[in-house]
């Protein structure tokens, strides 16, 4: 039988590396905001070259998970506002203009995954999860309504929060120590169903955006599914291709 290496193929060192010290955020170890050491520290410490180290750390920042701060060092990224806008959130009003909604939690229900739940966030399907429905409005204007769906069992406790922030990404990391890594995201166009014309203060029917996504941890298991319903009479979504 091959070896796992002859299985798998070949990873640079770098790559190696790499998971080596993304494995510090995800256990804690590295927590968001802080300074971590220098490339000649941690080239010292894992017996690697410092363009070794500068590699795997260059495709950390590049995956928004470190910040380079000119003359002060690297940090690990936090899920503050600026950050959750411009890598998170992609509906952009026509005229170019970028902000962070406002939310309004409508309900939070602790229930069971069921079947479709189940296999987004890879759980059993009597498994427990929180519904939390949001309201988000730009300008005032609602403009999304949206259901996130996540495992209790990773978010203990969620309803004894007094007030769930606007940027959830932020509770995960600081409370949960769960950092969103990645999401991936399928479009469709729908029509508005009787829950979204209330909140969205527009007709039954009209046509929307739905937004279907799936938020991975840097573990890569699945922490969120989210489905948000779009308004797009004035605003757009931006995807940067590079």
């Amino acid at each position: 039988m091959p070896e796992a290496s002859e299985v798998l193929g070949y990873q640079p060192l770098y790559k190696r590396v790499k998971s080596l010290l993304v494995a510090r955020i995800a256990d804690g170890i590295w927590q968001p905001g802080q300074l971590i050491p220098n490339e000649f520290q941690l080239a010292d410490e894992l017996n690697v070259s410092q363009g070794t180290v500068r590699k795997a750390l260059h495709e950390m920042t590049a995956d928004n998970l470190l910040v380079r701060k000119q003359g002060r060092g690297t940090f690990v990224a936090r899920h503050d506002d600026e950050r959750v806008l411009f890598q998170f959130f992609k509906l952009t009003a026509d005229d170019g203009q970028r902000d962070f909604p406002d939310s309004t939690v409508l309900s939070l229900q602790a229930a069971e995954a069921g079947p479709q739940a189940a296999t987004m966030l890879d759980i059993a399907a009597d498994a427990l999860v929180w519904r939390l429905l949001r309201k988000r409005t730009l300008g005032g204007k609602p403009i999304i309504i949206e259901e996130i769906t996540l495992p209790a069992a990773v978010f203990p406790d969620l309803d004894r929060l007094e007030v769930i922030p606007n940027n959830v990404y932020g509770l995960y990391s600081a409370r949960y120590g769960v950092t969103v890594s990645r999401a991936i995201e399928r479009l469709k166009a729908i029509a508005a169903d009787a829950i979204a014309a209330r909140h969205l203060d527009c007709p039954f029917g009209m046509p929307l955006l739905q937004v279907d996504r799936l938020a991975h941890g840097l573990d890569n298991r699945p922490v969120e599914w989210r489905l948000s319903r779009c308004l797009t009479e004035d605003h757009h979504y931006i995807s940067d291709l590079k």
